[in-house]
Order: C-alpha cells, then structure tokens, then sequence
C-alpha cells in the first residue's frame, strides 16, 4: 500500500517526530525529559512576574526532580524508554521553564554533562526568544556542530493582543529576531503553538499557522490550551470569560492548520498534556488517542495532508 503523505511510514498524512527520527538515526530514539532548576524572565522579575496566565510549573509535572543530576534524570529517563525499545537512545529534552536563562558557564555545563550520558543522542532545549544573547548563541553552534540540536521556540500565537492578554511578556517581534538569529546560524528550530488562547477565533489560530509555515521552521509543536488550578486562567475560566475548544473544534483546527505548513516541517506534537491532578478543563483531552484518531479520520475522511494549502 502506497502512503498518502511522503514523509510518513505508517500511513499518517502529516510529518510526524516518529518519521523524522526513524530516518535521522539507526536506532530508535526516545525524548528523556529534564529539569535542571531553570527559571523563567516571567517568573523572576527580568520579563514580568506570575509567568503566562496558563502556566503553572513550566512543564515540570512530567519530569524528575530538579534536585537530581541532570546524569541521574537522563539515566532513570533512558531506563524508562528502554522498557519498550531496549536497544534505544534518547534525545535529552531540558523541558521545564526556560533552559538559556543561566549564564554560559552554567549552560555549557549542563549540556555536557547530559551529552555525557551513554545513550544520550541529541539536545532539545526548550527557551524563550527573549533568552538567546549572543554568547548563548555563540554556546548553541557549538554544541549544533557536535550533536542533533532542537531549540524549542514558545511562540503561542502570532497575534499581540492575544500576547499581552496571556502575559506572554515578549513581543512577535522579538520571537522573529530570535527565530532568524538561530536559522541564519544552522540551528534547527521547533516552534510552540497554542490553540484555544482566550479571546482568539478559529481564522486568527489558522493565521498563526500560516505565519509560521512561511518561516518553514524545522519542527512545530501544537497544543490545547489547558485550564489548570491554580493559575490566572483557572480564574478567568471559573467567572466564565475563557470558553474552551470543544474535542470537535480542536480537531476541525488542527487540521486546517495542517494544511498551512510546508510538508517537510516535522510535527512533534498534535496534542498537549494537561496534569490530571490540575486539570479543570478540557476533560476530553485525556483521552489523547482520540484527539489522534479524530485528526487522523478528518484529514482522510477529506483526503488532505499536510501542506494542501501551503
């Protein structure tokens, strides 16, 4: 049977991360999650206190303690993803806050010590575009001339007056600075997207995706917005002023988006997670396997792949 999609090796029409790394490495490879006790300059003071109204920890509740050796995480990570593939090597994903807020010193000794580790293939560093001075710059070719490095772009959204109602506290413009800062250097760039930030229609969501497939970045990750306890938009939400995307809309989105990338973006992610213990809504995003049906019925129900409208 001949694939619908050419950047595909299971019958998806979309350019999935199971795609890119099956033909990228000999092996197969996994994500292996750190915190390494990073900040963020919208938590601390440098940017804005509180962080993004949607955030509650920066990522940290799917990752080992960041009281841990980024060594001892990496190593508990690699056993984990070796239950199901025991020959496999991992991609060192420092995931939680904003992982070039640190001075050099401290990053070149964190990535290291996780390149270090046997097993470990690659770096995927998640920041923020107000967070690449130079000398981290200068720090991320390095490291992009000795290993498979992502630098992961929180974006969002294109539209600024989503961003300041979200607290996002940087600027379109500075993402593009930045975007085209890593780019011009080799860097290969995975770009965050969310879908269903208040206030924002179904046309300003495919606006974004539009915008950000004429940058032809080398990866996208698109996610639900998730209403956690404890942060400003639980607030929101429970006086009524954030609607949530219903499972139909989310997926109806998701497609259209699709259709806007270039087919060789590789998408590494359709869906987020949202804590169980924090999550107030949307409850059908647990069940994660029907979001991925759902996009994948849609897409051939219609016969669309990735990259239609591009």
């Amino acid at each position: 049977m001949v694939n619908p999609f050419p950047y595909s090796l299971d019958n998806k029409r979309y350019h999935t991360l199971y795609y890119h790394l099956r033909t990228r490495f000999p092996h197969r490879v996994g994500k292996a999650a750190v915190d390494a006790g990073f900040s963020c300059p919208n938590l601390d003071g440098t940017r804005g206190r509180g962080g993004c109204s949607y955030c509650r920890s920066g990522g940290t509740e799917f990752t080992e303690s960041a009281a841990l050796p980024v060594r001892d995480q990496l190593e508990r990570e690699l056993s984990r993803i070796r239950r199901k593939w025991p020959d496999a090597g991992a991609i060192a994903h420092f995931q939680s806050h904003t992982n070039t807020h640190a001075p050099v010193s401290r990053l070149r000794a964190l990535f290291t010590e996780a390149l270090a580790v046997p097993g470990i293939c690659g770096l995927s560093v998640a920041t923020r575009a107000d967070c690449l001075p130079p000398d981290v710059l200068d720090l991320l070719t390095e490291l992009n001339g000795k290993t498979d490095l992502t630098v992961e772009l929180g974006l969002q959204t294109i539209h600024e007056e989503t961003a300041n109602r979200i607290h996002r506290c940087h600027s379109y413009a500075e993402f593009l600075s930045a975007y085209r800062a890593l780019t011009e250097r080799g860097i290969r760039v995975c770009i965050h997207l969310i879908n269903g930030l208040p206030g924002e229609t179904e046309d300003m969501m495919l606006e974004t995706a539009s915008a950000v497939g004429l940058l032809r970045p080398g990866g996208v990750k698109i996610h639900l917005l998730h209403v956690l306890s404890g942060t400003r938009l639980a607030r929101e939400w429970e006086n009524g002023a954030v609607p949530t995307l219903t499972r139909e809309e989310y997926i109806r989105i998701v497609c259209r988006q699709l259709l806007r990338l270039p087919p060789e973006t590789v998408v590494e992610r359709l869906t987020g997670d949202g804590a169980k213990e924090f999550l107030l809504a949307p409850l059908w995003s647990r069940d994660k396997i029907a979001v991925l049906g759902g996009i994948d019925r849609f897409l051939a129900e219609h016969n669309l792949c990735q990259g239609c409208l591009f």
